[in-house]
């Protein structure tokens, strides 16, 4: 269960004493909203909101003319997808996530790159999402998580046993899952990057 502590922490001789706690559904852990059900759409529902946030802050910079693209990539790089990506590495993604992320991505470059004149019809329009990837050289969002996914996972496996990260990894629950589809966990989505490499 999710705790929150709403009284400081009382010292006695040397150690902290937690003295009211009060269960509740979730909270916020420095950025990240932590949940008694561990739940990865909202914790990215959250990080889009936080991005798009920081999108609009600079969204002046990203739309003017006196910047060049390359430049306004590097805001893009440096700013916004931190923000967007932070914690990104414990993520199990399903194609739905995916799908958001890339929207907010294509939002963002074509913000960038601008409209494009249409030889047909002489008239602007926004540009396809094959054309931003063409224009947009480097690799997109999903593959930046998967490969943070990847060190992640590499990292943990050379851990020594005695460390609770690779305990967790490499441990099985006892009991019985909730019958239906099984939810796609963190280890499923590190075998499907496996066999994509």
């Amino acid at each position: 269960m999710c705790c929150k502590i709403y009284q400081k922490l009382s010292c006695f001789n040397g150690f902290y004493l937690i003295t009211n706690c009060k269960k509740v559904e979730e909270f916020k852990y420095l950025v990240t909203t932590l949940t008694n059900q561990s739940s990865i759409p909202e914790e990215i529902k959250s990080r889009l909101r936080s991005g798009i946030a920081c999108y609009h802050s600079v969204q002046n910079l990203l739309s003017s003319r006196l910047l060049s693209k390359n430049l306004k990539i590097k805001i893009y790089r440096n700013i916004i997808l931190p923000v967007v990506l932070y914690g990104c590495k414990t993520w199990s993604l399903t194609l739905r996530e995916e799908r958001k992320l890339k929207v907010s991505e294509d939002m963002v470059s074509r913000r960038i790159f601008g409209p494009r004149k249409d030889e047909v019809t002489g008239g602007w329009r926004r540009f396809h999402k094959e054309e931003l990837n063409d224009l947009y050289s480097s690799p997109n969002i999903v593959r930046v998580i998967k490969s943070r996914r990847m060190r992640w996972a590499g990292h943990v496996t050379r851990m020594s046993e005695e460390r609770v990260v690779y305990r967790v990894l490499v441990g099985k629950l006892e009991g019985r899952r909730p019958l239906g589809r099984r939810r796609r966990r963190w280890v499923d989505n590190i075998r499907m990057d496996l066999q994509e490499v």
